[in-house]
C-alpha cells in the first residue's frame, strides 16, 4: 500500500508517481473509523485490547502519528486497517504453501503497517518467514506500536527499502533452476536481493497503481525475479481498476489525483507473455467495487501463479 518516494507540502502530496491535490489537508475524522466484525476480532486478539472503545482509542493514537508523518488518503480513511490479503481467493493457497513448502517465504510489499503480514502469521504462515517491506520506515515502527510488539517479541521481518533502488531490489535474469538453496535468516536481511528466486508468495496490494506504466512493468519484472520457480508460487494484489487501460482521474474526499491503470486484459498480457514466458503462469483478475469514503471505487483483484 505504501511504497514509493513520497513528499508533501501545503496541500500537495506526491505519492510514487501520483499527485494528490486538495484545497487543504482534511483533519483526522474519527467518524470514518468503522471496523468490520472480522477486523475487530483480529485486532482485539492481536493487539490484546478487548474493549471496543479502548481499542479505538489506541488505533486513533497510532493513526494520528502516521497521518502527521504522511497525510495520505488511505491513512485518513483507515484503509490501512483492511484485511486485504485474507479476502483474496488465493489466500488459502498461500497459507498452504506456508504449511507444506519447506522454508516458504511470504513478502508483503508496500505494506504500510504490515497488517496483511500479521494476519497471515495469525492464520498459520510461519511469522519468521514473513517479510513486510515499505519505503517508509516510520510505518514499520508504527506497526510495532499498533500491534504492541517489539522486534524481540515479533519474529517477522520488517524491512525498509525502495524497490526502485537496485541496491535494495535489482532486476535479475529469470531462472528455471529448481535446485534447493540453503535457508536464509530473514532477520539479517538488508535488502531483498538475496531472495532472488526464493519467495513463494508476494502480496502487492494497493501498490502498482502508484506508478506510471513504465515503472509498473519494471516493478512486475523485479518482483518476478524474487518469485520461486516452483509451481504454485504466486504474486497477488489489488489496485485501481478500469475497463480501458489509461489514466484514471479520481477524487477521494476532495483529494484529486490521476493515476495509470491497466485493464484486466492488458494486465494479464503483461504478466503472461511479457514478464513471464507465455503459458508459464496463470493470471486471474476480477473487477469489484470497493467502498472508500462510502463511495464505490473500481478495484482489480489479481493473482499470477506459476504453472
Amino acid at each position: 500500500m505504501m511504497e514509493g518516494d513520497s513528499t508533501h507540502e501545503d496541500s500537495i502530496t506526491v505519492f510514487g508517481d501520483v499527485t494528490f491535490a486538495t484545497a487543504s489537508f482534511p483533519a483526522v475524522d474519527t467518524t470514518l473509523y468503522n471496523l468490520s466484525s472480522k477486523q475487530a476480532a483480529f485486532f482485539k486478539t492481536q493487539v490484546g485490547i478487548d474493549n471496543d472503545e479502548d481499542l479505538k482509542r489506541h488505533i486513533l493514537e497510532v493513526q494520528a502519528k502516521a497521518y502527521k508523518a504522511a497525510p495520505y488518503p488511505c491513512i485518513h480513511a483507515f484503509v490501512f486497517l483492511r484485511l486485504n490479503l485474507s479476502s483474496y481467493s488465493v489466500y488459502e493457497h498461500i497459507l498452504k504453501l506456508g504449511r507444506e513448502r519447506p522454508d516458504a517465504v511470504l513478502l508483503d510489499i508496500g505494506c504500510c503497517f504490515g497488517v496483511d503480514a500479521r494476519k497471515a502469521a495469525a492464520d498459520g504462515f510461519p511469522a519468521k518467514n514473513i517479510i513486510a517491506s515499505d519505503i517508509n520506515n516510520e510505518f514499520l515502527e508504527l506497526s510495532h506500536e499498533l500491534f504492541r510488539t517489539t522486534p524481540a517479541s515479533y519474529p517477522g521481518c520488517l524491512l525498509p527499502g525502495d524497490v526502485f533502488d537496485p541496491a535494495f531490489l535489482s532486476l535479475p535474469e529469470l531462472s528455471d533452476n529448481v535446485s534447493p538453496a540453503p535457508a536464509i535468516d530473514l532477520s539479517s536481511l538488508k535488502s531483498l536481493n538475496p531472495l532472488h528466486g526464493r519467495i513463494s508468495a508476494i502480496n502487492a496490494t494497493g501498490f502498482f497503481h502508484l506508478f506510471n506504466e513504465e515503472k509498473q512493468l519494471y516493478l512486475a519484472r523485479a518482483l518476478a525475479g524474487l518469485l520461486s520457480v516452483e509451481p504454485g508460487s504466486v504474486i497477488c494484489g489489488a489496485q485501481v481498476g478500469t475497463l480501458k487501460t489509461g489514466f484514471v482521474i479520481g477524487n477521494m474526499s476532495g483529494s484529486k489525483h490521476q493515476l495509470f491503470s491497466h485493464s484486466s486484459q492488458t494486465w494479464s498480457s503483461l504478466w503472461d507473455g511479457e514478464v513471464f514466458e507465455k503459458g508459464s503462469v496463470n493470471v486471474e483478475t476480477e473487477l469489484v467495487a470497493v467502498p472508500i469514503y462510502e463511495e464505490p471505487h473500481l478495484m482489480m483483484m489479481w493473482s499470477v501463479t506459476r504453472l
